[in-house]
């Protein structure tokens, strides 16, 4: 039996990689997924990222029932690919980096990675490894109350390719921005990718050479 299937419908409380904790109900789970519903949203966490989930009472936090439609079901069960796939058009908040949140809606999901519109930073790339957790906005709510004529899919120029790596081969001689530009060197001109290594030229002519595997999203200002 999995473990996780005693804690089905019980008040949980999780710890996420970078030290955020959340509770709530342990609502769904799959073999690299759980759904959380913290009493406001639901949260869609992917295994990679749990450090520790456990049985949690607090006298203090009470979560009111029946709960909400869960957004995104799946009748055969939830997965990480799965619950991505089902989440493609419709708008969602996700966690990649800290405590930054982005906005927006998924258009390709891919071998390692999945593509992502932003109204604020426009078509991203987001590694598959990094994903935090993913929370669906409730229907007819969209980001910063825009409405949806300012919201269209603006697909990405490039040819998809399959895997990370191979994508951002295609991104070559480009400007572009990684992790959101949370350190000065992940900013700067991509000049090439070769065997998982991303070499990117900084404003002042220094090439920087970083692990692609490390990489959390990517997305070029142009």
């Amino acid at each position: 039996m999995d473990p996780l299937k005693t804690l089905l419908g019980k008040h949980v409380k999780m710890e996420i990689s970078g030290g955020t904790t959340v509770q709530g109900v342990l609502v769904d789970f799959g073999l690299d997924i759980v759904v959380i519903y913290t009493g406001k949203e639901y949260l869609y966490v992917p295994h990679l990222h749990i450090h520790y989930i456990k049985r949690h009472t607090d006298p203090s936090f009470e979560i009111a029932s029946p709960f909400p439609e869960v957004p995104l079901q799946e009748e055969s069960g939830i997965s990480y690919r799965k619950t991505l796939l089902n989440a493609k058009g419709r708008f969602v908040e996700i966690y990649v980096i800290g405590n930054k949140s982005i906005h927006g809606y998924i258009t390709n999901v891919f071998n390692d990675y999945f593509v992502f519109y932003s109204p604020v930073y426009k078509a991203m790339l987001i590694s598959l490894n990094h994903l935090k957790w993913l929370t669906p906005y409730q229907k007819n709510i969209t980001p910063y109350t825009l409405g949806n004529d300012v919201l269209p899919v603006q697909p990405t120029p490039l040819s998809l390719q399959r895997s990370l790596e191979e994508q951002l081969k295609k991104m070559e001689g480009q400007l572009v921005i990684f992790d959101l530009g949370d350190h000065p060197m992940k900013i700067g001109l991509l000049k090439r990718v070769q065997n998982n290594i991303a070499e990117l030229v900084t404003a002042g002519g220094d090439s920087i050479y970083w692990k692609v595997i490390h990489l959390k999203t990517i997305h070029s200002p142009s």
